[in-house]
């Protein structure tokens, strides 16, 4: 018996004539949606970087190359991984996960140290995060091992100890933003397997104790626990905390008022006057959101996530229709992965979310990000592939 949320239905092949046109193999919207939003993440980048605009001051143009770059690398990517066999990726596997746990554990000596956190390798101007590619690393791993009619306790210990050995290594760091969609990607594959409920309700009660005491540990920073505890307290509260909780308030604020600047329709394009005088730190990443908000105001960044839902959608109507249990499980990880990430980024700018520093998908500025997006969906689209696979996939 399964647990309940658990996929019960297997969708039968289609037939092999069915399969003639070169769109019965993709999915259009999802393609469409994905191209869209980054779309406009470039343009956002652009607008959150470009300068003044003035003859001292000339349009700077180096972001938005290079993110146009990470997108069509990243793009390459995806093509690559949706033709992968169910066979490949399970071989890999080993030699992946065993990357993963090296380039995580190299940072900790190797990595560069930003304010008290090693989370990335820098060489020749260029910055990469391990752990990023590591969340679909992650999926994968938990995908094949929890692909199974029942997971019974043994086989719920190897895939929490698979994912706790990286989980580990972060906390080292210590990168608090990652740590959770590593959770999340975890508690959603978990929920959506075969794990008996008593299971998942033990394990609930151990992630709320496991996070309580990392709040009494040493193991956060203080401006870490300083941000996650921003968006929960009052204004006498954060000064008696000292400076850097006033900065980390004072980095909502600015982001709060750009979005409140907006309005109904925006300031216009390249218009934002929080924009342009950078005074919302780190516009061009983790507070993208911000920038939509204030340039193209309640509707353009309605639009924004608007155009998530319906990739999410379209990633879960992937996973309802998958033919079997690997595919629907890597599936749910990346939906899981993508829908956290979108909520905590764009609820972290309006303050409704503590500030964690996690990218917005295919939006915010940066290679790693968006490399690990358009693989996570090139595996999704892997998934949707498959259903018209009538080779052997074993």
């Amino acid at each position: 018996m399964t647990a309940p949320g658990t996929f019960t239905s297997r969708p039968p092949r289609l037939a092999a004539e069915d399969d003639q046109r070169w769109w019965f193999v993709l999915d259009p919207v999802l393609i469409a949606t994905v191209l869209l939003i980054t779309a406009m993440g470039a343009v956002l980048v652009f607008s959150a970087t470009r300068g003044s605009a003035t003859p001292l001051e000339p349009v700077d143009y180096s972001f938005l190359e290079r993110q146009a770059a990470f997108a069509v690398l990243g793009l390459l990517g995806a093509v690559l991984v949706a033709h992968l066999s169910v066979r490949s990726l399970r071989a890999s596997l080993p030699a992946a996960y065993v990357g993963l746990l090296l380039v995580l554990g190299g940072l900790l000596a190797f990595g560069e140290n930003v304010r008290g956190i090693r989370a990335w390798y820098s060489f020749a101007g260029f910055s990469f995060q391990p752990s990023e590619p590591g969340k679909v690393v992650l999926i994968v791993v938990l995908a094949a091992v929890l692909s199974v009619e029942e997971v019974r306790a043994k086989r719920l210990l190897r895939a929490l100890g698979l994912a706790g050995l990286p989980v580990l290594l972060i906390l080292r760091q210590p990168d608090v933003g990652t740590i959770l969609v590593y959770v999340v990607i975890v508690a959603a594959m978990i929920a959506m397997s075969g794990v008996k409920l008593r299971f998942i309700a033990g394990l609930a009660v151990i992630a709320v104790a496991g996070v309580a005491v990392l709040f009494q540990s040493d193991v956060l920073a203080e401006f870490q626990e300083h941000r996650l505890q921003v968006f929960i307290l009052d204004q006498d509260e954060l000064i008696a905390l000292g400076p850097e909780a006033a900065r980390a308030a004072f980095n909502v604020e600015q982001s709060q008022i750009a979005i409140g600047n907006g309005g109904l329709s925006g300031r216009g394009l390249f218009q934002g006057t929080q924009t342009r005088s950078n005074l919302v730190p780190e516009q061009q990443t983790d507070f993208i959101f911000s920038v939509a908000g204030e340039e193209l105001g309640f509707r353009g960044a309605g639009l924004l996530l608007g155009l998530y839902a319906l990739m999410l959608f379209r990633i879960w109507r992937i996973a309802v229709r998958a033919t079997d249990s690997f595919d629907r499980l890597l599936t749910v990880g990346v939906m899981a992965m993508f829908l956290f990430q979108v909520f905590q980024s764009a609820g972290m700018t309006m303050g409704m979310m503590p500030v964690t520093g996690i990218p917005l998908p295919l939006v915010s500025y940066g290679g790693s990000s968006m490399l690990t997006s358009m693989v996570a969906l090139g595996l999704v689209m892997g998934v949707y592939r498959r259903r018209f696979d009538f080779a052997d996939r074993s």
